[in-house]
């Protein structure tokens, strides 16, 4: 390398140092560990742990929606979450995708990277990925279309669709077609799908995005039985690939994804009211009377 690379790569260095965040103290002391991240962008899964959440408080106007939520969730874990209306589930995921900021706890996505220093277009592009409950698709555009958007690439340069697809591109989306259900509906205006169809084209557009992390808001709410079905077969082919969080009211859903020996939490009041295999929390004295009902 030469000197004058040398001394561009140093200014460039000092540049970023001036351009990084105070520390924030209520997510620990990773100050090292994150000035690391922002190079590489990459998770540290080393512990085999893909999300922390410790003592995450949210309040609105007195109110506290998260009240020292502590969790964690795997690499590769197919986690469904559950609760009554109003537990806080929704506001979990906003705190992790950088919507809502806590007044108190820290999140973490792998042992490294503190998601309350990061603004909620760069937990996106570090590999978090979330589905709300409504589906949000181009319905103008086709199938194919809506997943060449999503590629991870240059959002300005494919904003025409006329950039050049490669060989790679086309063959990660043929992938996803499969994976969806959707390879014989890709020329199909998206506003032409069903319901669940669209669900499964959005689910779609975020694993073109290459997610890690994968958090899925009611994605059954609205579906046949039919399509509740497949997109329970879905999820266990991402399982292993993916981390996901799913949150869920569905039972018989969650039963078919936990499989009879996965791991459930319960969520009430904005903290964990229980964790367990399914047969567990449902044999839970406090979850059937908050939740499941008597």
């Amino acid at each position: 390398m030469t000197p004058e690379l040398l001394e561009a790569g140093a200014r460039q260095r000092e540049a970023h140092s001036a351009a990084m965040p105070p520390k924030a103290t209520r997510s620990g002391d990773r100050e090292a560990a994150f000035g690391r991240v922002l190079a590489s962008g990459q998770p540290d899964f080393a512990h085999g742990v893909a999300l922390y959440l410790e003592d995450i408080t949210v309040s609105f106007d007195g109110f506290k929606a998260l009240n020292q939520l502590s969790l964690t969730v795997d690499v590769g874990e197919l986690r469904c979450i559950i609760g009554p209306n109003g537990a806080g589930k929704t506001t979990m995921m906003d705190v992790i995708t950088g919507k809502t900021r806590p007044q108190q706890g820290s999140a973490s996505f792998g042992a490294n990277i503190d998601l309350l220093r990061l603004r909620e277009n760069e937990i996106a592009q570090i590999g978090i990925g979330r589905k709300f409950q409504k589906p949000t698709v181009f319905e103008p555009l086709s199938v194919f279309e809506n997943l060449e958007l999503a590629l991870k690439a240059d959002r300005r340069a494919r904003a025409s669709l006329r950039a050049k697809l490669n060989s790679a591109d086309l063959d990660r989306m043929a992938e996803v077609l499969q994976l969806t259900h959707l390879r014989r509906l890709a020329d199909l205006q998206a506003g032409l799908l069903s319901h669940g169809q669209k669900q499964w084209l959005e689910i779609g557009m975020l694993l073109m995005q290459e997610p890690k992390l994968l958090l899925l808001d009611e994605p059954v709410a609205g579906m046949t039985d039919e399509e509740t079905e497949r997109t329970a077969e879905l999820f266990l082919t991402l399982e292993g690939k993916h981390s996901l969080v799913v949150v869920e009211h569905d039972m018989s859903f969650v039963a078919t994804l936990t499989q009879g020996f996965k791991k459930v939490t319960v969520l009430h009041e904005g903290s964990v009211l229980a964790e367990g295999r399914l047969d567990q929390v449902q044999a839970n004295d406090k979850v059937v009377e908050v939740y499941l009902g008597r």
